[in-house]
């Protein structure tokens, strides 16, 4: 049969042909065998019975090759072209002939291209059709068409192989044979292969490594290259939003037609020539503008319109032109009027635009609707899995009683495919291809609607089951996680508390053990204390703070106020002793070259010659210790964190390796003892609970009383608030003249757990218990003459402490009830107030050694700054009292310490007043601390830049004369010179520690001598006076210590005073004056002055008086 190609139009074209040659080939033969004269008609049945096969087959392939075509997008020729060129040769250009060679078995057909010109009235002639007969063919046959066809073009065709033959057939003209004399040029060159476009640009790799820089601009070639271009090459992000103006998408109305046009096609006769119902042609399409019966009217007058060279418009135009054929009148088309058409795409699916929904209404599918048939019939190959989706989809919306629900036919096919090999479908899932999603989760989530299915009672009953199994298990289970977390707990606490006993008693054990050493050592210590002082000895300095944790919590910069006894370095002033300090901060270079210096004036003090400064830094060491860099929040005194520092430790055993030493706390905590048992060294300290039992408050009272002597009025040892108002009652009592009430704290310090409340004046019965004391007189003092007196007063106490008690330190009590909460939980004293306007505070430094030696080492007045309570320096040597009672006194408490163990360090604090009643001067001892104070290092500090002596029995200090310089003289021998006065050596220092200016931090400390050196605050080593500082923190710079040694007491306080002013405006501007305890030093020194000069005006005037 027919060799077809695989072009699907063009095999329609060939079976549509080959259709046609069949039955012109059955013409042919009948009119043939009429022709010849045959009267019988020939037996051409077999071939009759060949040719309805092959046309049934056709027929078939037809079918399938027209269900192919009308699936594409088939085009027409354009308009322009056809109008321009008519009905010219040229149009068929791009069709095929088919020639029948012979009348065989086998009718090949040969296809031939017309490209030459044809001459229009041989082919009108020979394509000339006769309606008359029924509308049988009158002209050559196709196959003849097709011959004179290819005739035609081979004599057209001068270059044709067949030209000279058929001019000679045809015409009988012999043509002379022509040589193609054209030669063909070789190329020269070599080919180059490859492309020869340049590349385009493309998104720097910076650009794709880093989104986030900015892109390369986008040049004009770059954008004729289109958006998408761009887009694959990176100059574009791929999820930017791009909108095109105007729009390459316009919107237009379809056309849409009913799907029987196309099925009830009319068909022809089924003998007649030229049947259409075969012919794709006869499709639709919406290019006819004209309605179906004017061409029905039109279709006979061109089909009677030959066509022929004089047509300059034609009207009408074939989709295909190629061979005219009785056929082709009906696969006409108006052309008049049409556009070019887009170039032929890829037909889409038209199942791609379908979208199947249908109901389920009341749980129920509705099969019999066209859209559930039509979707079954779309997802026939999958239909399985669909079933148990609807099926499941089903259940769930009888069992909520949903009425209606739309779904989407597309979603489910996609579902059953999900979960084709997975578990069943959740109800999230299948509520997702509902359409109607909103109304039907409405009703599913609302409450009570699982209960209107079918079984919706026993779902209920069910439920009510479930529910109640659900609570009486749940109890149980809640009771079963109680009693288990219960016995966890128990379990626990147990094992915490047996852990816990068992550390306790292993760190008691080894406190015990600690214990026994340091009085082992203690006594070794006091057997060799007299040869250690006078060999070469290392002094470890641990100025640590053993406040209870409690205490620790509420100073502020802690480990500054540790560092406030810099000055210990200055027991260097002993040519035996080398120092170790151990600092809780840190300490700088700038910090560490200035103590160099200030230690290395010893040599120059002795001999009164600046040159002789020594080096100084190989007898002292400052170790700090690396726990403070780790527990910078815990308030740890320094102990501890020397304790948890082992490369310090080791520090300090590398030091002291084969050498004589000991340690010198601060205030005593048991970790010393551990520090002491891990150096293996003694301390010069008594055991921490002695210390600290004896420095509070009511242990003080304790060895003031044993020790005889004079004490205030007090009561201590006072935890119950009972307590507290008795003994006041009785103190009021007995004192009606005391008009001041103290209440300390017992484990207070500096004045902080002070509260004071004046009593006598709220007092109502005062003036009646007065005469009552009066009418009594001596017998006063009976328990029985101060009964009526003593009720009344106790009645009153309480109302009057409610009302008028005053803590003095603000930040940590702020009220009286706050105050009396602390006092009652940790017990104190009541204190009667001295009974004078003018109280003078003193501080004696007392050194007991282990050989149970005492020394005074200093004395000095307290001077006063924001509260009486609280001291913020000293001048030593103190000049308020006679220096016998105080001697006597020092010596009486020492000795009373001396009886319960206690070594080491003291500090006692008095009080001196005038009593308004015997006008004689009064010496009470308030206080007690049995550790290191501040003023002890400043002492040593003023006797090592002045290398004088403090004799405390006189209460003097003295300094070494300054060396007479020899000056050459030519014979004095005539001269009479007078004796020279002796120098004054008499002197006396101001001292402080606790000085605090927040504007020296911004000030670094080599500013800040510069800055004291030009207004000449400095210390003169041959006068042996000036002002000396001790730098405390090295980082924060806000406190500092400094000492001022001066001739009279008087010049020293005033100097003082200007030092502080100066600094002050140095470093203070008007709009940052900061904070700063300097106004508040300056105004009492202030007032010190003013009283000292009246108390130097007052013999003057007694002795005037006396004249």
């Amino acid at each position: 049969m027919t060799e077809v190609e695989r072009r699907p139009e063009d095999v329609g074209e060939i079976l549509v042909k080959v259709q046609e040659d069949l039955q012109h080939l059955k013409e042919h033969l009948l009119q043939k065998s009429l022709s010849d004269g045959h009267r019988d008609v020939l037996d051409i049945t077999a071939l009759q019975n060949a040719i309805q096969k092959t046309e049934e087959g056709i027929k078939v392939q037809s079918e399938r090759i027209i269900q192919v075509v009308n699936n594409r997008v088939t085009t027409l020729p354009s308009v322009d072209a056809s109008k321009g060129k008519s009905v010219e040769p040229s149009s068929y250009s791009q069709e095929s002939v088919f020639d029948l060679g012979g009348l065989g078995s086998d009718l090949p057909l040969r296809r031939i291209s017309n490209k030459g010109i044809v001459d229009r009235k041989l082919i009108a002639r020979y394509t000339a059709v006769d309606p008359v007969g029924g509308g049988g063919p009158h002209g050559p046959s196709p196959g003849q068409q097709a011959k004179l066809q290819y005739s035609l073009k081979a004599i057209t065709d001068p270059t044709s192989t067949q030209n000279r033959k058929a001019v000679s057939e045809n015409y009988g003209v012999s043509l002379p044979v022509i040589v193609d004399r054209r030669q063909h040029k070789v190329p020269t060159q070599k080919v180059v292969m490859g492309s020869n476009v340049d590349h385009l640009a493309v998104l720097p790799r910076a650009n794709r490594v880093d989104p986030q820089l900015i892109p390369p601009p986008i040049t004009e070639k770059d954008a004729r290259k289109g958006i998408l271009s761009l887009m694959e090459r990176g100059l574009i992000p791929p999820a930017a939003e791009l909108t095109l103006d105007p729009s390459p998408v316009r919107q237009k109305l379809v056309t849409l037609h009913d799907p029987q046009d196309k099925k009830d096609i009319p068909k022809g006769p089924p003998g007649s020539f030229g049947d259409g119902s075969y012919n794709i042609a006869s499709v639709k399409l919406d290019l006819d503008p004209y309605p179906l019966e004017t061409m029905a009217v039109m279709k006979p007058q061109i089909m009677r319109r030959p066509i022929s060279s004089s047509d300059a418009d034609p009207i009408w135009a074939s989709p295909r032109s190629g061979a005219a054929s009785a056929k082709s009148n009906k696969s006409l088309v108006p052309v008049r009027n049409m556009e070019p058409l887009p170039p032929p795409t890829t037909p889409a699916s038209e199942f791609k635009h379908l979208h199947h929904r249908f109901a389920i209404q009341h749980g129920k599918l509705r099969e019999a609707s066209k859209d559930f048939l039509a979707f079954k019939q779309h997802y026939c190959l999958s239909w399985g899995n669909i079933v148990t989706m609807l099926r499941h989809l089903e259940r769930l919306l009888t069992n909520y009683a949903v009425p209606l629900a739309f779904v989407s036919g597309d979603k489910l096919a996609d579902l059953a495919v999900e979960f084709e090999l997975d578990k069943p479908p959740t109800t999230k899932a299948l509520l997702g291809v509902v359409l109607n999603i909103d109304d039907v989760m409405a009703l599913i989530n609302r409450p009570g609607r699982r209960f209107l299915g079918p079984d919706g009672d026993d779902v209920a009953a069910t439920k009510i089951q479930a529910t109640f199994r659900r609570y009486k298990d749940r109890a149980l289970y809640l009771e079963y996680r109680r009693k288990k977390w219960a016995a966890g707990v128990i379990a626990i606490s147990w094992v915490m508390h047996v852990k816990m006993a068992k550390v306790r008693k292993q760190l008691k054990e080894t406190r015990r053990i600690q214990l026994d050493e340091f009085r082992r050592k203690s006594k070794e210590f006091a057997s060799s204390w007299e040869r250690i002082q006078k060999n070469r000895r290392v002094i470890i300095h641990i100025p640590s703070l053993g406040y209870s944790h409690k205490i620790r919590t509420t100073i502020g910069d802690f480990n500054i106020q540790q560092n406030q006894q810099m000055a210990r370095l200055c027991d260097l002033q002993d040519p035996n002793v080398e120092v170790i300090y151990v600092s809780p901060v840190n300490i700088n270079d700038e910090t560490l070259q200035y103590y160099n210096k200030l230690l290395g004036l010893r040599p120059a003090v002795e001999s009164g010659n600046v040159e002789d400064q020594k080096d100084m830094s190989d007898r002292f060491k400052i170790i700090v210790p690396e726990a403070i860099n780790s527990f910078p929040t815990h308030s740890m005194c320094l102990s501890t964190l020397l304790k948890y520092s082992p490369r310090a430790l080791q520090r300090i055993r590398n030091l002291i390796a084969g050498k004589e030493a000991y340690i010198v706390p601060g205030v005593m905590h048991k970790d010393d003892l551990s520090l002491a048992d891990e150096l293996n060294l003694p301390i010069l300290g008594c055991e921490p609970e002695v210390s600290h039992l004896y420095s509070t408050k009511s242990g003080s009272k304790r060895i003031f009383v044993s020790a005889n002597v004079d004490v205030p009025p007090s009561d201590y040892d006072v935890y119950s608030s009972e307590q507290l108002h008795e003994s006041l009652a009785q103190l009021v009592t007995d004192n009606l003249d005391v008009k001041r009430y103290l209440f300390k704290l017992d484990d207070e310090f500096d004045g902080r757990g002070i509260a004071y409340c004046d009593i006598t004046p709220h007092l109502r019965c005062h003036a009646w218990a007065k005469k009552e004391a009066a009418r009594y007189g001596e017998k006063w003092s009976k328990k029985w003459a101060q009964e009526p007196a003593y009720i009344k007063i106790h009645a009153e106490i309480a109302d009057i402490l409610a009302t008028n008690a005053t803590p003095v330190n603000k930040k940590l009590f702020p009220t009286w009830a706050k105050f009396l909460e602390a006092f009652l939980s940790q017990g104190g004293v009541i204190e009667a107030c001295p009974p004078s306007e003018s109280v003078t505070a003193i501080t004696v430094n007392i050194l007991i050694a282990p050989d149970n030696r005492v020394t005074l080492i200093s004395s000095g007045d307290q001077i006063h700054a924001h509260s009486p309570f609280h001291s913020w320096g000293l001048s030593v040597p103190q000049s308020s009292v006679d220096p016998v009672p105080l001697n006597q006194a020092c010596a009486k408490i020492a000795k009373s310490c001396l009886q319960r163990s206690v070594m080491g360090y003291i500090t006692v604090d008095l009080v001196t007043f005038i009593d308004p009643t015997t006008r004689e001067q009064k010496l009470w001892a308030v206080d007690l601390n049995l550790w290191y104070d501040d003023t002890v290092s400043l002492t040593s500090l003023m006797l090592y830049v002045t290398g004088g002596v403090l004799n405390n029995k006189t209460c003097e200090f003295h300094v070494p004369p300054p060396k007479k310089e020899r000056k050459k003289s030519i014979r004095r021998r005539y001269e009479d010179l007078e004796p020279e006065e002796p120098p004054n050596t008499n002197r006396y220092a101001v001292m402080s520690t606790r000085l605090l200016h927040t504007n020296l931090a911004v000030v670094h400390y080599s500013v800040f001598f510069q800055m004291c050196r030009a207004h000449g605050i400095g210390f003169d080593i041959k006068e042996k006076q000036g002002t000396a500082f001790t730098l405390i923190d090295s980082y924060k710079r806000e406190g500092i210590g400094m000492m001022t040694v001066g001739e009279e007491l008087q010049g020293t306080l005033a100097s003082f005073a200007r030092n502080l002013s100066v600094i002050h405006q140095e470093i203070s501007a008007p709009n940052m004056q900061g904070t700063s305890n300097f106004k508040a030093v300056i105004e009492d020194i202030e007032g010190i002055l003013g009283t000292t000069i009246q108390n130097m005006d007052r013999p003057e005037d007694e002795l005037q008086e006396v004249n």
